[in-house]
């Protein structure tokens, strides 16, 4: 039996939005990757939809953190600042 290759990931621009949500939690520890993943989901559909605070787009993410939510938050904000997000 053969199995065909995975498909290509197509990336987002580092100017996307996207990208910059989920590099804004690329530092965060959390239990698996997956979490993290999740947490950028949350992020990004904060920003895009301004619906909430961020802490809220946190908690509802369910993802598992290794630090409090409060420190994730001002990590968070820390990032988007940098990356020239207004927050």
């Amino acid at each position: 039996m053969s199995t065909k290759p995975a498909a290509a990931v197509q990336s987002f621009s580092p100017e996307s939005i996207e990208a910059k949500a989920y590099a804004s939690v690329s530092a965060i520890p959390t239990v698996e990757p997956n979490d993290r993943n999740r947490l950028g989901f949350h992020v990004y559909r904060w920003l895009t939809e301004k619906q909430g605070t961020l802490e809220q787009a946190i908690a509802s993410s369910g993802s598992r953190l290794e630090i409090s939510q409060q420190q994730a938050a001002t990590m968070i904000k820390d990032a988007l600042k940098k990356a020239g997000v207004d927050v």
